[in-house]
């Protein structure tokens, strides 16, 4: 292809309210356009991106046996309700009604529709297993779209999902997904990770996300350089630091730390490790009548080391809490304590409260914690002496470097990533139950479907690579996915006769040897010109200038190179297939 017969819009600076590198970047490369929060038109050079991901999905999705369909974007609402996620998704569900007043939504995935589909076609098991897959238009209303395509309200993304006799065989379809996730990154070029992760707003019983590493991702990776351990730190489980109570050492002192809420300050105010302090956290549970009306309150104090940070996806499992929580008021807390949040303690509160303390904060002794009046911290606090025991204990913190791995084969690091793939094991109770989703088996007895299901998110893909491969002068593209794998840039081509039939005799060659190839035929100057292809990334660069024609040589150079190789003119393909190759 020639510059001139696509469309190449770069600017020097990018937006202000571009905030991350990747939404910086593809907008100064002319990539995508804003259209409004969240919402991006994909200019032809970023649809080349996409189309190439997209490719490469297809073969490796279909290499596994899975089956391209396609599913709308606009779903009726009594699908969703037959699921209650309807109701439950959140306002992140775009709900809209037709002329009729009839609800639908937007979908922000397909779930219900693909299971009313299977519910319909598959009827035997001998039609099992089977796995539909599409790359469709999402919608998510993002409270706050932010980071660019990283974090849009409409998007596009690769679904899919699997329907099985039994959960043996539902979860070979997982790992089959899950090793096509694989090749699928591995093809893209992208440094990544499979991590075990929480299951989320999708449900079901297992899941991992493949996240792509950078500095800028989202999300915080555990995992242990000595084995393959990995997880979202949502979900890797913190061991206990000590791993037995110690006898008390101190007497439990009433101390004054005025103006001293927070355990950081309190542990500088008296010169002790933050570790001796024990943070306090509140929250609350309704119990509700079948109107709706809320019939009583229990408050929850969850603790954990002053260091530490409390786990929430964690703490939502816990009995009592899995129903849903919030957390408390100041009116709640000042009624159970007795005082305004900074000085909470589990000491003798002024109502009944549910105690829930970390493995680690379970066998400390002698250790830190607010006494319930402003101003005021106990020391020297024991359980058993001067508290009761905890009325549940568990893994509520997150994992932090250096804390032992779970696989018990070296201690953790933790690196930032962002998600782009996620493969769930759904089971039956999600969505087959619910919506009644059932197949005959051999005796001819229905049994609901066993189910997965696996996305990528497409759209997001560019914005990761970017994130992770970037230098001051722009975007460093993978070959897989680049727009264009080579461009030749012809030093003067609108000037020179022997440079342009040289440049053109090149682009044929190239492109009847099947490699990606662009011509800049725009006569721009070579320092706009080049600045312009490093800006958009093409992996490798071929200079023709009068000077080298007469030498009989071009200058080839990769977009991490420093500076040009000069290649014999007769050997340029070879180079070219050398370089992309490697």
């Amino acid at each position: 292809m020639k510059a001139s017969q696509t469309f190449v819009s770069t600017l020097k600076e990018a937006p202000a309210d571009a905030e991350i590198v990747s939404h910086k970047l593809m907008m100064r490369a002319g990539l995508v356009k804003r259209l409004s929060a969240g919402i991006y038109s994909y200019m032809p050079l970023g649809l080349r991106v996409i189309r190439k991901i997209e490719a490469i999905i297809r073969e490796e999705m279909n290499r596994a046996g899975a089956v391209e369909l396609l599913m709308p974007v606009v779903q009726p609402a009594e699908l969703w309700q037959e699921t209650g996620r309807f109701q439950a998704y959140g306002p992140e569900l775009l709900r809209v009604k037709d002329r009729h007043q009839r609800d639908f939504v937007i979908q922000p995935t397909s779930e219900e529709v693909i299971t009313d589909i299977a519910r319909q076609e598959l009827r035997s098991y001998r039609q099992l297993p089977r796995n539909f897959y599409h790359i469709q238009t999402k919608f998510r209303d993002e409270r706050r779209p932010r980071f660019g395509v990283m974090r849009g309200r409409e998007f596009t993304m690769k679904d899919a999902y699997s329907f099985d006799r039994d959960k043996d065989s539902a979860l070979r379809s997982y790992q089959g997904m899950f090793e096509a996730y694989k090749r699928i990154f591995d093809r893209f070029g992208l440094q990544y990770r499979a991590v075990a992760a929480d299951t989320g707003a999708i449900g079901g019983d297992a899941s991992h996300e493949f996240q792509v590493i950078a500095d800028t991702g989202e999300d915080a990776i555990a995992y242990c350089p000595e084995s393959d351990y990995a997880a979202n730190v949502e979900l890797a489980e913190a061991l206990p630091l000590l791993s037995e109570r110690a006898a008390p050492a101190e007497d439990r002192i009433k101390t004054p730390t005025p103006g001293k809420a927070t355990c950081e300050d309190v542990a500088a105010l008296l010169s002790l490790p933050l570790a001796r302090t024990v943070k306090s956290l509140v929250l609350a549970t309704d119990a509700r009548d079948e109107a709706g009306t809320v019939t009583k309150t229990t408050l929850w104090l969850l603790l954990v080391r002053g260091d530490h940070a409390l786990n929430e996806v964690k703490a939502s499992k816990l009995p009592g809490l899995n129903q849903g929580f919030r957390f408390a008021s100041a009116a709640e807390i000042e009624a159970h304590f007795g005082c305004k949040p900074g000085y909470l303690g589990p000491v003798a509160t002024k109502m009944p409260v549910k105690v829930v303390a970390d493995r680690t904060v379970a066998n400390m002794a002698d250790f830190i914690c607010g006494a319930n009046e402003a101003d005021f911290h106990y020391t020297g606090v024991n359980w058993g002496r001067d508290l009761p025991e905890p009325d549940l204990v568990a893994d509520i913190r997150n994992v932090v470097a250096g804390d032992r791995s779970p696989d018990g084969r070296g201690t953790l690091a933790i690196q930032r990533g962002i998600e782009v793939g996620h493969v769930f094991y759904l089971g039956t109770k999600k969505y087959s139950e619910p919506m009644g989703a059932t197949f005959l088996d051999e005796n001819g007895k229905p049994q609901f479907f066993e189910m997965g299901c696996y996305g990528i998110g497409v759209t997001r893909l560019p914005a990761a690579a970017i994130e992770q491969n970037h230098d001051e002068r722009g975007i460093i593209w993978p070959p897989a996915i680049a727009p264009f794998a080579v461009v030749v840039c012809p030093i003067g081509y609108d000037r020179s006769t022997e440079v342009r039939a040289a440049a053109e005799a090149l682009h044929a060659q190239l492109q009847a040897a099947g490699i990606d190839v662009v011509l800049d035929d725009r006569g721009e100057r070579p320092g706009a010109m080049f600045a312009d292809w490093e800006l958009i990334g093409v992996p490798l660069r071929v200079v023709i200038s009068e000077r080298g024609l007469k030498a009989g040589t071009v200058e080839v150079q990769g977009r991490r190179e420093a500076a040009a190789t000069v290649v014999a003119s007769e050997q340029t393909l070879t180079a070219i297939r050398e370089r992309l190759a490697a």
